[in-house]
């Protein structure tokens, strides 16, 4: 038989009225758009806490997945929240969200979780990705270099997105670049991951580097 075919709702058979729990389908604006040729696969990663949830939900067009849990006494030593004490939940696998950046464009966005001990759950997200976006808190820079060293070693290309929380210091690009270790043709950008406007700056940013790489040398 048809899986198609086949009943939903197994059990008893169900009294007079409508069923409960009838399935309606995706939202209409979860619907890929009959123009769409081509999607491409971006990563959002960063440290912990860093804003990642945060940017896939502000510029994603459709109801953004997360897989959050309630953080409890279990990370307590393991996990490092330093500057990010008052932070309550955190991405225990992964975020995903999408965006259009033309009518046959689009984006599939997927946030990795920023806890160490998740990151053995990168290897599947980051298969078929063109490129990432880092995420930055300069209050706590110290833990992006793992990541950035970790796309280096995947040979990732990424741009960088200093994402600029109210309590956070500035710095000159330049000193940044030197914190980080970031060869000069890796672009850098200042951004509010709460802002769609600004979140999709930041991917388009991504977007024209790729497409540098990508052009045939004059």
């Amino acid at each position: 038989m048809d899986s198609r075919d086949s009943d939903p709702y197994p059990g008893p058979a169900p009294g007079p009225g409508p069923r409960s729990g009838t399935v309606t389908g995706p939202r209409a604006e979860d619907i890929l758009p009959t123009t769409v040729t081509s999607a491409v696969k971006i990563v959002i990663v960063g440290g912990f806490g860093v804003g990642k949830t945060t940017m896939v939900g502000s510029v994603s067009e459709i109801r953004p997945l997360t897989t959050e849990e309630t953080m409890t006494q279990a990370g307590v030593g393991v996990d490092d929240n330093r500057g990010v004490e008052s932070k309550t939940a955190t991405t225990v696998a992964m975020d995903f969200g999408r965006i259009s950046m033309t009518e046959n464009l689009v984006l599939y966005l997927f946030g990795t979780p920023g806890q160490e001990r998740f990151w053995f759950l990168w290897n599947g997200l980051f298969e078929g990705a063109l490129g990432a976006v880092v995420l930055v808190d300069t209050r706590r820079l110290e833990v992006s270099f793992d990541v950035i060293g970790r796309l280096e070693e995947r040979g990732v290309p990424f741009v960088v997105a200093v994402n600029t929380f109210p309590d956070a210091p500035t710095h000159p690009v330049e000193a940044l670049r030197g914190a980080l270790d970031l060869p000069e043709e890796v672009p850098m950008v200042d951004c509010d991951a709460r802002l769609r406007s600004s979140s999709r700056d930041v991917l388009l940013t991504l977007m024209r580097y790729l497409y540098a790489l990508s052009a045939p040398p004059e």
